[in-house]
């Protein structure tokens, strides 16, 4: 059972891992070309090819998420941050996103589930904060 103080554990664990497989299968998507935008989509940036996005997404989005999960499966205090610095990367990934792919339901998606769990990591902070970081 999850300690009263670690409200939402079980959620940012949930959510941010599908962030996770999301992002990373946005990545290989990118990486090895699979059912990406027209390349020309890049030409504004000089690129030409969707690698350097892929590689983007991956530490902007994968990686942060997998940290926040993680914190919170460790009941780390500093979790509820490391989801406030997920959410708020991921928002900025689907920002930058629209000038080159137009935007679409799934940023409207990805973009709700960054604010909910912006503001759950917000609700949750003043008791992560007070609790152990030990398993209990």
């Amino acid at each position: 059972m999850t300690h009263p103080a670690h409200r939402f554990r079980w959620l940012f664990v949930v959510v941010e891992g599908l962030v996770v497989v999301g992002a990373v299968s946005g990545t290989i998507q990118l990486v090895t070309g699979t059912a990406v935008p027209p390349v020309e989509d890049l030409e504004p940036l000089g690129l030409t090819s969707w690698v350097l996005p892929g590689v983007w997404l991956f530490a902007s989005v994968a990686v942060p998420s997998t940290v926040a999960a993680w914190l919170a499966w460790r009941r780390s205090p500093h979790a509820p941050n490391a989801v406030l610095v997920a959410s708020a990367l991921l928002a900025v990934e689907l920002l930058v996103q629209i000038p080159f792919v137009g935007p679409s339901l799934f940023q409207a998606v990805f973009g709700t589930v960054a604010i909910v769990l912006a503001v759950l990591a917000l609700v949750a902070r003043p008791t992560w904060r007070t609790s152990s970081s030990g398993a209990h």
